[in-house]
């Protein structure tokens, strides 16, 4: 492990993962074998949504009888949390693993603390958000929103994952709230994985990597030439009013995905393999 105020790099084998905490804690690289996987960039990687996941409709969102507003950094919507916008604390770090918390603050309503935790093998990520309060209870979402590169030498990735259901979305790119059978892509859409969230990621010849969550929502983004966005969240898109979790004082939000890979033969840049 070696760490500084702006880069905390853990390794295993010969994979190598670099966080940025003071840029909202995000994954800035992740590299297996000396290649690649995510797009690189301050506002890319791979960054936490917290304590909302995507848009959240004109920016308001409703605890009980209270209202609250929040800036409309897509608008009209708010979009994605303040987590990736925000200066994380480096809490622990080892060779393999680390810690990261950051305290909720304006513009969000309420006082409590998040908590991102990193574990890295020579095969597998495994990365934890935790939503705590401080004192009132209030809904909140968790979840990553990683830029995977939608190239890394030989053919283009592929997505493959079989959802129940798509989030129909409207004209606003909000659902609807109408489930309608998986259409194919583009995307831009939220889908619905009971069982959990199982998507796989094949670049042919190179490397096939596995986005897994016990949370049944995931959001799946390929609408760019340079990357492709696989989204475990805990709750769709404008999840603070539809699907509200309301986080209290002895039941906090948790959610973990883990990206598990194994190299494929074949063509391969001998940088990668």
């Amino acid at each position: 492990m070696t760490s500084s105020e702006e880069s905390v790099r853990l390794a295993a084998g010969d994979v190598e993962l670099t966080v940025h905490p003071q840029n909202g804690c995000r994954i800035a690289s992740l590299r297996v074998g000396g290649t690649e996987l995510l797009r690189q960039g301050e506002k890319y990687g791979a960054f936490p949504m917290v304590p909302w996941c995507g848009r959240t409709r004109d920016g308001r969102f409703r605890n009980g009888d209270l209202v609250h507003r929040l800036p409309l950094n897509a608008p009209p919507h708010a979009i994605h949390g303040t987590g990736r916008d925000t200066a994380w604390r480096t809490a622990a770090a080892g060779k393999s693993d680390a810690a990261f918390t950051y305290d909720l603050a304006e513009p969000w309503p309420y006082a409590g603390r998040v908590t991102q935790t990193f574990t890295l093998t020579d095969d597998a990520l495994t990365v934890a958000l935790g939503v705590e309060t401080a004192e009132t209870s209030f809904p909140a979402q968790a979840g990553w929103h990683p830029w995977f590169l939608r190239n890394i030498g030989g053919e283009d990735v592929r997505i493959a994952f079989t959802p129940e259901w798509q989030e129909e979305r409207g004209d606003d790119h909000l659902p609807t709230g109408r489930r309608i059978p998986p259409e194919p892509g583009p995307w831009d859409d939220c889908f619905g994985m009971p069982a959990g969230v199982d998507v796989t990621l094949t670049w042919p010849e190179q490397l096939e990597l596995t986005v897994a969550s016990r949370t049944p929502w995931v959001v799946v983004y390929d609408e760019q030439d340079e990357a492709v966005c696989v989204e475990p969240q805990s709750g769709p898109p404008d999840g603070l009013n539809t699907h509200p979790r309301l986080v209290t004082l002895v039941d906090p939000l948790e959610i973990a995905t883990t990206w598990t890979w194994r190299r494929l033969g074949g063509g391969a840049p001998e940088a990668a393999l």
